[in-house]
């Protein structure tokens, strides 16, 4: 998944519920859904005529701002030009719900056709999007719904990344930089969260099933990323022979990076999931950073504008449309970077690499 706010969607992940966990090696949705491939969805020159025949305008009301959200409003916005929809607002919410359902009233007053979203709250979201509901907007998300929402009916599609995916190939990407064996800790996301949940036990199922001489020998659990630190320290003092560790994502994984390089560890090899420039300068520089798995945010925002378009011509989207994802090191970070968020590496990035 991503740049957003891990720690914000820790925060909220206690009110998500009703999904179901994914079947063996299968992406589910937050409600259960089955998995379609984002690329699956495409329009006919005949249907996107009929769009931009069709003068439409579109609202992007963001949950808050961050690398993930810039690449998926960029894509979207992409994607609503080629299609010849206008974009007439754009806002961030800075994760508060009660913020967003103003961002929604002050957005309707402008009349737009489609609004792209990501709820703050799931659980109370179906009072945020109501109004826009009422007014016939179409609403197309990214990651999650409002509980209560029914897809086809009240909104067009949920656009994600593969979660299973993404796990399998931080398991991967372990496995190739320990060289398939040593000893591995596992630092998962402990909340109901089914975004980290399913990335976190594909990580771990990889491992143990792929990997014989690879064995998870200390895991724990982090809700409050602030913790990471603390978790890494007690990690490494009980397991000192750590030859890789495992992080739910790459803001904690920071804090990881910083009990290595304090206890002198250059050993141990660090894994985590989404883009984030400290780290990959950390890795290209030939750190403890080995891998980061990132999804196409940038495809994100092209697959939901370009499905939520398509449902002003009649035409309809399955229900959970997923990107890929990809493992990004020290030789792959400038193609990783392009593929994942759609512009060039950070000049720190790039300064490393000459």
């Amino acid at each position: 998944m991503r740049m957003l706010s891990m720690l914000s969607l820790g925060l909220a992940a206690a009110v998500v519920s009703g999904h179901a966990f994914a079947a063996e090696g299968q992406t589910s949705g937050p409600h259960g859904e089955k998995p379609t491939p984002a690329a699956s969805y495409t329009l006919t020159s005949a249907e996107e005529q009929k769009i931009k025949d069709g003068r439409f305008s579109a609202a992007l009301v963001w949950h808050e701002m961050s690398e993930y959200t810039t690449a998926v409003n960029a894509g979207a916005r992409d994607e609503f030009k080629r299609l010849g929809i206008e974009v007439i607002a754009e806002t961030n919410a800075g994760f508060d719900a009660a913020r967003q359902k103003s961002d929604i009233e002050t957005v309707l007053a402008k009349k737009p056709s489609i609004i792209l979203s990501l709820p703050v709250d799931p659980a109370s979201a179906a009072s945020v999007y109501d109004p826009a509901l009422k007014a016939g907007v179409k609403l197309g998300f990214v990651d999650n719904s409002p509980a209560g929402y029914v897809q086809g009916k009240d909104y067009v599609t949920i656009v994600s990344d593969d979660l299973f995916q993404m796990g399998h190939k931080a398991g991967i990407a372990m496995a190739t930089a320990l060289g398939s064996k040593g000893k591995v800790g596992y630092i998962f996301h402990d909340a109901d969260f089914y975004v980290t949940n399913q990335r976190d036990q594909a990580f771990k199922k990889t491992i143990e099933q792929d990997y014989p001489e690879m064995k998870v020998v200390a895991e724990q659990g982090m809700a409050d990323p602030a913790r990471a630190e603390e978790i890494a320290q007690a990690m490494v003092t009980q397991h000192p022979d750590l030859d890789g560790i495992y992080v739910t994502w790459a803001e904690p994984a920071l804090s990881v990076l910083s009990t290595l390089r304090s206890a002198g560890n250059t050993h141990t090899r660090i894994v985590a999931l989404d883009l984030n420039e400290p780290a990959a300068l950390d890795m290209v520089k030939g750190g403890n950073v080995a891998a980061l798995v990132a999804d196409e945010a940038y495809t994100i925002g092209v697959t939901a504008a370009r499905a939520t378009a398509g449902s002003l011509v009649g035409k309809q989207a399955a229900p959970f449309l997923v990107v890929d994802s990809l493992a990004v090191t020290k030789d792959t970070v400038r193609e990783g970077w392009q593929k994942s968020l759609h512009r060039d590496v950070p000049a720190s990035i790039a300064s490393a690499l000459k």
